[in-house]
Formats: C-alpha cells, sequence, structure tokens
C-alpha cells in the first residue's frame, strides 16, 4: 500500500510538474500578448479604470454587490502568500531576473484579466432568487457557436475549479496561517503543537464559516475592509526596507533588468541561473500570483453592479495592475535591495544556510528591528485568511453550476473541513493534485477567452474607445432553472 502511495504521488508530481511547465506558461503568455493585441493594448485605460473601481455602485444596473466589492473579493482570493512567498522563490531558483519576467507577466497579463472579466459579465444569468451566476462555463455554453463543445469545456472548468478550492483555496493557505502564528509560539513537545494547532484550526473553521454562509455579500463587507488594509500594512512594510537601503534600490533595479536577459546572476538561483531559468521562473510565479487568465476572478466580478461588461471588466484589470505590477515589484525590489545592502544574508543563501524561499523574506523583514518580523507574520496571516474566504466563493460558483443550489451546503461544510485539515498538516499530495486543477482551469478558460476574443474586441471599441462606458447594457440577463 505504502509504494502504491509513494508512487501515485510520484506521479502527481510529475503530472505538476508538466501542467505548471513551458506548455502552461507558452498558453497564458501567449493568451497575454494575443488579446493585449486584440483589445488595442487595453493597459492604456489603467487610469480609467482605477477611477471607476472607486467610484461605488452603479446606479440603475443590475447585479448583487458593488464594483469595489467585486474586486476586493477577487483580490482578496489572489494578494496571498504568492505575493511574499512567490516573488522570493522565483528570485530563489531564476535569479534576479525572473522578477523582471515576473512584471512583464503582470503588465500583459491584465489585457487577459480584462478580456476573461468581460466575457464572464457579458454571458452571466441569474438565478430564481436573482443572484447573478457567471464565469468561464457560462461564457462557454451561451456564447460559443459549437454548444455540445462549450458545454463539455465548462463542466471541466467547474470541476478543475471545484478541486482547486480545497487544496489552493483551503488547505495550503490554512496551513500557512498556523504555520506562521506557530513560529512565534514557543512550543517543544510536537504533541503540544499538534494540540495548538488543532485549537487554531477551530478559530479559523469559525471565523470562516461566519463570513462564507452569508454568500458574496458577507464576503464582499469582510474584503472590502480587509484587502486594502492588508495590502497597505504590508506595502509600508516593504517601503520602509526600501528606504533603508535607498543608496541600493538603483543597482537592485539594473539588477533585475540586467540579469533578465544575461542569465549571469550576482546571487540569486540556488539551482543554477540562466536567462531560461529566470524567464521560466519569473512567468511561472507570476502567473501563479495575479492568476490572469485561470479564470478565477470572473466567478466574483460576474455578481457586480455594473452598466456594461466594459465597466466591469476594466475594474478587474486594476487586479492584475495592484497584485504583479505593484506589490510583486516593491517585493522584488526589497529582497534584492536588502540582499545587496547585506552581504551576510547573501553568503548564507549561497552557503545554504537560508534554504528555502520563506526564509530570505523572513530575513529581509528582520532587517526592521522588532516590528519587521511582527508585520511579514500578520501579513501572512491576512493574506492567507482573504485567500480562503476568496477562494471559498470561486468554489462555491462551480458548485452552483455542477449541482445547483443544493450542493452548496455540503460544499461549504467539506471546504471547512479541509481549512482544518490544512492548520494540523493536511497533505502535500491534495496541495499538488488541486494545484493541477489550478492549472487546468486555464485550459478551458483560455479556449473561451481566444474564443470569443472577436466579441470582446467588438464590445471593447464600442463601451471603450467610442467613448460609451456610461451606456447601460439594455440586454435580458436570462434566468437559470435552479435544483
Amino acid at each position: 500500500m505504502d509504494a502504491f502511495v509513494a508512487a501515485f504521488s510520484a506521479g502527481v508530481d510529475a503530472v505538476d510538474s508538466f501542467v505548471w511547465g513551458w506548455v502552461m506558461i507558452l498558453l497564458l503568455l501567449g493568451t497575454h500578448l494575443f488579446m493585449t493585441v486584440r483589445t488595442k493594448f487595453i493597459q492604456r485605460k489603467l487610469g480609467t479604470a482605477i477611477k471607476l473601481s472607486v467610484s461605488g455602485k452603479d446606479a440603475d444596473a443590475e447585479g448583487d454587490v458593488s464594483q469595489f466589492g467585486a474586486l476586493t473579493s477577487a483580490l482578496a482570493a489572489t494578494i496571498g502568500t504568492g505575493n511574499i512567498v512567490g516573488v522570493a522563490t522565483g528570485l530563489f531558483f531564476g535569479g534576479p531576473g525572473a522578477i523582471f519576467w515576473m512584471w512583464i507577466t503582470g503588465v500583459f497579463g491584465i489585457a487577459t484579466k480584462y478580456a476573461e472579466t468581460l466575457i464572464s459579465v457579458k454571458y452571466r444569468v441569474k438565478d430564481h432568487n436573482g443572484e447573478m451566476l457567471g464565469g468561464a462555463m457560462y461564457a462557454l455554453e451561451r456564447g460559443f457557436k459549437h454548444k455540445g463543445l462549450g458545454k463539455v469545456l465548462a463542466v471541466l472548468f467547474a470541476v478543475f475549479a471545484f478541486i482547486a478550492s480545497f487544496g489552493i483555496g483551503a488547505s495550503v493557505q490554512s496551513n500557512s496561517l498556523t504555520s506562521v502564528i506557530a513560529a512565534y509560539v514557543p512550543i517543544a513537545d510536537p504533541g503540544t503543537l499538534l494540540g495548538f494547532k488543532s485549537l487554531l484550526g477551530v478559530i479559523l473553521v469559525i471565523l470562516t464559516a461566519i463570513v462564507i454562509i452569508g454568500g458574496i455579500k458577507s464576503i464582499t463587507r469582510v474584503t472590502e475592509k480587509l484587502v486594502p488594509l492588508m495590502a497597505l500594512l504590508y506595502a509600508a512594510g516593504c517601503i520602509v526596507i526600501i528606504c533603508m537601503n535607498w543608496q541600493y534600490v538603483g543597482t537592485a533595479i539594473a539588477t533585475i533588468v540586467t540579469e533578465a536577459f544575461t542569465g549571469e546572476s550576482m546571487f540569486g538561483g540556488a539551482v543554477g541561473s540562466t536567462v531560461a531559468l529566470a524567464l521560466q521562473y519569473g512567468f511561472k510565479r507570476g502567473l501563479f500570483s495575479n492568476e490572469s487568465g485561470l479564470g478565477s476572478a470572473p466567478l466574483v466580478a460576474a455578481s457586480a453592479t455594473t452598466r456594461n461588461p466594459a465597466r466591469q471588466a476594466l475594474v478587474s484589470m486594476t487586479g492584475t495592475f495592484w497584485d504583479t505590477v505593484i506589490i510583486c515589484a516593491i517585493t522584488g525590489i526589497t529582497l534584492v535591495s536588502t540582499m545587496l545592502a547585506h552581504p551576510d544574508i547573501q553568503a548564507a543563501m549561497l552557503a545554504g544556510s537560508i534554504s528555502a524561499p520563506a526564509e530570505l523574506t523572513t530575513a529581509a523583514f528582520s532587517t526592521i528591528p522588532v516590528l519587521g518580523p511582527i508585520v511579514l507574520a500578520v501579513g501572512m496571516i491576512l493574506f492567507s485568511y482573504s485567500t480562503i474566504l476568496g477562494w471559498s466563493h470561486y468554489g462555491n460558483r462551480a458548485v452552483a453550476y455542477l449541482f445547483g443550489k443544493k450542493g452548496i451546503r455540503p460544499y461549504q461544510i467539506v471546504f471547512l473541513f479541509f481549512v482544518f485539515w490544512g492548520c494540523i498538516g493536511g497533505g502535500e499530495l491534495v496541495w499538488n493534485i488541486s494545484d493541477i486543477s489550478n492549472a487546468l482551469m486555464a485550459v478551458p478558460n483560455c479556449i473561451a477567452v481566444l474564443g470569443l476574443s472577436a466579441v470582446i474586441a467588438k464590445e471593447t471599441d464600442h463601451y471603450v474607445y467610442e467613448d460609451n462606458l456610461d451606456e447601460k447594457d439594455e440586454t435580458p440577463i436570462p434566468t437559470v432553472a435552479t435544483k
């Protein structure tokens, strides 16, 4: 039995490495570049998008939550440990050049986030209670001319999102959260530590249940307050470190850009820094961080109160800007400038004393006396908790599509079980399986985006480039039968 489990785990690891390899990178990056061209570089409308995101609820428009509420709910799931440890992972294995390519994925990923959200809102439906339902599955089912293919791809997307929510959204995040807290509590006895983590698990399950059982409106009420707070807290910590290292900031930026093309790492790249590794780890961590192309954020964006699909698409694309273009960039400059300012950290990394990406981030924040580690710990806790809330809604939407309303409550119970399981240790196998499902969400979602690119281009021309953003889309939103 043990041999079977070991072989199965090895197989899952191999599949995980493959699906997050060059094929997935090329699919997502190719979609980013294509949609940038197809939308006539929609990134140039970022100023308008940011203004819309804080403008409040659209008057006389249909939806369940405000545009800002939908954005923060998506950011709650997107801004997480990937922004902290993910950047360090790219630097650790791909060298400083990986940070440049991570940033590039964010710049071009803005177009894909815009596109996937536009079709999610355009093809959304209502249930019998008037609640909005949307996402890649409805865009595929309603937008594709080949209904059979559209339905198959829609079901696959929902299944992948459903599975991914238990690992990426629940176990991985709760494990990170409890690990951070446990690291600050001196407990020597393993048995006592397990009991402590179990107690944390019960508390986290209660805090999560209180929010997610209330549905999307309850989640957005929390994320509207939590997301700006946690982002500002973490960014403030990074800015303090950057100011402390001010004389190295210019060199840090030059190092990040130069090594993206030379592969001659000054100190990064624990497995050997080359241009190929910088590209691979930069793209992989960037794509994983902002989730552009995976189709996750549109699941909540479809609930937004908006006059037309382009308005919410513009608001949603700011999520990628904040997540990768800003937060990941700040993290990267923080880490590289710290390593330049503190040669002992470089030496520890090269000697193997710092053997994990998380340790590199911790070392950087520890340069702020007393408060640095606390800011990092609080940031990790808030990021993990918010991601749990955001992904619970993603899974909720997938279950509603697959099984109807009757599947939501059982799903929430199972989701809470995985939250607790992650607190007491979880299991690497379920994390890897959910990681695979997370990646595979991109396949039907990118097919939807590319297949409906003509629709996206037409809508963008009309609403964005012909100055009709205030126009209300009068197309009736159909009501679907719910089980």
